[in-house]
């Protein structure tokens, strides 16, 4: 199906290719009417990335737009199907409060997903009122920005808008929509999905269509969807390792947060680590740190097991042959996860090459820091900008440590200047510090202020830059005992 551009020259060239597939996977969906829609938000940097021209309509025309209240031309409105394990336990779900419109084509020839969150009950909403407060979908607008500035694959916010009406959750708040932009919304639950239809046809049908949107490389491979399961475990192994080397803690990878595209996916209860500690949890909701910061790897491959238990049928048709097959690639990720974890972390300690003990280096810089309560992102940063200064760098314990990566470095015959440069573009000097989120957050929800999300979003766009008026959103808290994300449902 060709493309449709849209008539208000905005750009909009939609597909519906997801609505293509058998018709178990997604049933049509309408956006609620709301009372009076008022854009909060905009990225314009992101609609110059995809084609769209925003000046071309009003602001009345973009907050009824972004509503769901006037669907771009071209659109077909769904509401996706899937499963997922949530918290160990599998669920039947669907997009409860979430509505894709289509897939719109870029201006470089990308196949985007573009989705409203927020936007009233669908047939998978299970009681659930399908909307969205104000502060969770700015929550998400701000940290999937941030991960973008930081180079790390993430699923993009276009719009927040609020629609003039109250959601209840613990008290009344501010009615908001999300509009995401997302290499797709399939996800190892999608499969889980499909095959719990025990519909063959149709899970082949799901991952010819993932492999085509995803790893078109793959399309003529002999085994192509056992390098199918493959390519999206390499990728989570990458993504993840990502996630640690920046401190970030996820929150929620239940199965229908983990995207096969090898995006982030999900900014509900995640936050930035601070003092590095491996048990580092932020999510209100995960009582027994089963999503804890060191808990990610091994979660990542629990989920990819239960990709694999879905594949099966496509692996190989011994039922035999197909676990084991499947059991090489799970084997495999740890390796991978720890290849991609290492290599960041090399780069991280200004390291060019490789020797043995390069593990053994950062795993004790490590350990002093979870002893000595360092902050993660400022500690490597310190270490970007030379000898680092402050009372915690005289323990006896750090120089020990430094003495070590300064002998190490040496080996490689490169000056210090030289490394420090190198470490300064992958050590970041602005994350986003949670007592900040909070404080923009609670300014636009309390106040309609949205100033200060704006200044934080200047700072984090830019955020391996140490800009001397930017000092401010370096701080960590002082104090972080009981600090708690929501995921906003």
């Amino acid at each position: 199906m060709a493309s449709v551009a849209d008539e208000r020259g905005l750009g909009w060239r939609f597909d519906n290719s997801y609505a293509r597939l058998p018709e178990d996977f997604f049933v049509p969906a309408t956006p609620a009417a709301v009372r009076e829609p008022r854009v909060s938000i905009l990225n314009d940097r992101l609609a110059d990335e995809l084609g769209l021209d925003l000046g071309a309509i009003t602001t009345e025309a973009a907050a009824a737009l972004f509503a769901g209240q006037d669907p771009p031309a071209g659109s077909r409105p769904i509401a996706q199907a899937y499963a997922g394990h949530q918290f160990g336990h599998l669920t039947m779900l669907g997009d409860g409060r979430a509505i894709l419109l289509g897939e719109h084509r870029t201006p470089d020839g990308r196949l985007v997903d573009i989705q409203f969150k927020g936007t009233g009950r669908t047939r998978f909403s299970r009681g659930g009122d399908g909307r969205a407060a104000l502060g969770p979908m700015l929550r998400e607008y701000l940290i999937s920005e941030a991960m973008a500035a930081l180079g790390i694959p993430t699923t993009r916010s276009l719009a927040v808008v609020t629609t003039g009406e109250p959601v209840y959750r613990e008290t009344a708040r501010h009615g908001a929509v999300l509009t995401r932009v997302a290499a797709s919304h399939l996800r190892v639950g999608t499969f889980q999905y499909a095959a719990a239809l025990e519909d063959e046809p149709a899970l082949r049908a799901l991952a010819d269509y993932a492999v085509d949107r995803h790893y078109p490389e793959l399309a003529d491979a002999s085994r192509k969807y056992l390098e199918f399961f493959r390519a999206v475990a390499d990728r989570q192994a990458s993504l993840v390792a990502r996630w640690q080397l920046a401190g970030f803690v996820h929150g929620v990878m239940n199965t229908d947060n983990m995207a096969i595209s090898g995006e982030t996916i999900d900014y509900g209860p995640c936050a930035f680590m601070n003092a590095y500690d491996p048990g580092t949890v932020f999510s209100s909701i995960d009582l027994h740190g089963r999503y804890a910061y060191g808990n990610q790897p091994k979660i990542a491959r629990w989920n990819l097991a239960r990709f694999a238990e879905a594949l099966l049928p496509l692996l190989d048709p011994d039922p035999e042959e197909a676990v084991a097959v499947a059991t090489e690639v799970l084997d495999d990720f740890a390796v991978r996860f720890e290849e991609n974890w290492l290599a960041g972390m090399r780069k991280k300690l200004g390291l060019r090459t490789d020797e043995a003990g390069d593990a053994e280096l950062v795993q004790s810089l490590l350990g002093w820091m979870q002893g000595s309560r360092a902050d993660f992102t400022n500690t490597f940063r310190d270490l970007s900008d030379g000898t680092p200064a402050g009372d915690r760098y005289q323990d006896p314990g750090f120089q020990a440590w430094y003495a070590r990566w300064q002998e190490r470095l040496c080996r490689e015959g490169r000056s210090l200047a030289s490394t420090n440069a190198v470490m300064r573009a992958v050590n970041p000097a602005v994350i986003p510090r949670n007592p900040r989120v909070e404080e923009a957050l609670s300014a636009a929800e309390d106040r309609d202020d949205m100033a200060p999300l704006h200044r934080l979003l200047t700072a984090l766009a830019s955020p391996y830059e140490a800009r001397a008026e930017l000092a401010e959103y370096r701080e960590p808290p002082a104090d972080e005992c009981g600090y708690r994300t929501f995921c906003g449902t």
